[in-house]
């Protein structure tokens, strides 16, 4: 046997499928099980683990499609949400063993609505938090490769078990040496930065037909972006960089905090700050709050999206549940800064127009949209293209226009942009401006937790404050 082949079978993950067991039970036992192996690294034996976790779940369907053909009414709706189930299950196995840039998806997938399944939304909600943590034997290795110490030595109370882990590592909490003060540790997975690469390669062959359309060279932009997007979360000296830049951003009476970063106790791939003892959102709302409450932590939300863009000129690139902090004191902590872009003069320029363009005429929208897509050929499809753009950037600006509250808890409005978006995708019409990758991002991030938070808010007028321009008049 060869040696890459050998490796192939001893990395792959633990067969959770034979069982067809669902149960909480059987899930703590597979993300166990999945702690003590440590991240693939190889492109091929990533790409393997892929197309074996993708065979698993369209098999499911298959034996779904079999047997639904004797069942009716009831029991085929039954059989149905069992085998979402269990694609979900295979999922997060899958997913939670290659870590990186594909867990990334699984992350997506769990925060935005309406999008798959409820039973993908709950088992794949685990990938937020709770994905396999690092053996602390393992953690202990690597702590002392970056900071020359072993983290008993550097911290009081340092806690073994991870209380978070996500994609690209997992959190623990600490107490700082001879003080009473809370630190939540972020330490990366090893080698996590070359997996994120070698997906991105995998990623480039799977789409190696589209190297012959007019389209190539900004698919392959794009996907530069994006790939850089994932990369930059792996710098954790950058991302205490955000971070401190953040915290400046925010008065104490604003009720919005950013963590203090400990930068002697940090590292490119350890970064240590400030503990925040709050609730993630499935959390909070579990607690029943009040609709005043949930209006007040969306203003907050919304505003310190839109406080680090126009006044920060950075984009918060990463916004999921998993990242907001609701405090008992009505606080809002915000956390995990790997994922931000900084806006350069051009892109500043070209919002800036966008934002104008809206304030001005439809002709300008029009022209606008143009600029954004370069729909400057005259192919049969421009205009198609051109109309679901106009739809799309209405979307997006529609809770702006609004006057007074918009209703995030309405459904209507988050499925009507996801199936826009949705069909921009499916008609390839993908031309645009790289930066457009992260604004998507952060745009469907931001709206679906208010969705999810049931938020009703004057959205414009929170923008218009942050942005400091004057509502047209009409």
């Amino acid at each position: 046997m060869s040696l890459n082949a050998k490796e192939l079978i001893e990395a792959m993950p633990i067969n959770f499928d034979e069982t067809q067991d669902t149960s909480q039970q059987s899930l703590d036992k597979l993300l166990s099980s999945l702690s003590k192996m440590p991240v693939p690294v190889s492109r091929l034996t990533r790409m393997w683990a892929l197309g074996s976790m993708q065979a698993k779940v369209a098999i499911a369907y298959f034996a779904y499609w079999m047997r639904s053909g004797f069942v009716s009414g009831d029991d085929k709706q039954r059989l149905l949400n069992e085998t979402h189930l269990k694609a979900a299950f295979k999922l997060l196995g899958g997913m939670s063993y290659l870590r990186g840039a594909i867990m990334k998806v699984g992350q997506v997938i769990a925060s935005t609505p309406n999008v798959a399944p409820q039973e993908f939304v709950e088992v794949l909600g685990r990938l937020q938090f709770e994905a396999p943590s690092m053996h602390f034997s393992l953690l202990r290795e690597f702590v002392h490769g970056e900071l020359h110490h072993d983290p008993e030595e550097l911290f009081d109370d340092f806690e073994t078990t991870a209380f978070a882990a996500a994609s690209l590592g997992q959190v623990h909490r600490a107490t700082l040496k001879g003080l009473d003060e809370k630190v939540a540790i972020k330490i990366q997975y090893p080698n996590i930065s070359r997996t994120i690469h070698e997906d991105f390669k995998n990623l480039k062959a799977a789409t190696f037909p589209m190297r012959l359309t007019r389209d190539w060279d900004n698919i392959q932009a794009q996907f530069e972006e994006i790939c850089d997007m994932l990369g930059q979360e792996t710098d954790y000296e950058q991302e205490a960089e955000n971070l401190r830049a953040a915290r400046l951003l925010f008065t104490e009476d604003e009720g919005i905090i950013v963590p203090q970063v400990y930068p002697e106790l940090s590292t490119k791939r350890i970064l240590t700050m400030s503990y925040f003892d709050g609730l993630h959102l499935d959390e909070f709302l579990t607690t029943n709050p009040s609709q005043a409450l949930r209006d007040e932590f969306g203003r907050k939300i919304v505003r310190s999206s839109f406080r680090i863009g126009f006044r920060g000129k950075m984009l918060y690139g990463d916004p999921h549940p998993g990242n907001y902090y609701f405090m008992p004191d009505g606080r809002l902590g915000l956390i995990d800064f790997g994922c931000c872009r900084h806006y350069n003069d051009a892109e500043m320029d070209y919002m800036d127009s966008v934002e104008q363009a809206y304030l001005t005429s439809r002709e300008a929208v029009y022209e606008a949209i143009i600029r954004a897509t370069d729909l400057t050929s005259t192919d049969a499809s421009r205009q198609d293209h051109m109309r679901l753009g106009v739809e799309y950037a209405d979307w997006v600006w529609e809770p702006v226009q609004q006057d007074g509250p918009f209703d995030f808890a309405n459904q209507e409005y988050f499925t009507r942009g996801v199936a826009i978006f949705s069909e921009l995708i499916k008609k390839r019409y993908t031309r645009s401006k790289p930066i457009n990758t992260w604004l998507t991002r952060n745009v469907y991030g931001i709206r679906a937790i208010l969705a999810r938070l049931g938020a009703c808010i004057d959205f414009g007028e929170i923008y218009r404050e942050e942005a400091r321009v004057t509502k047209p008049k009409k």
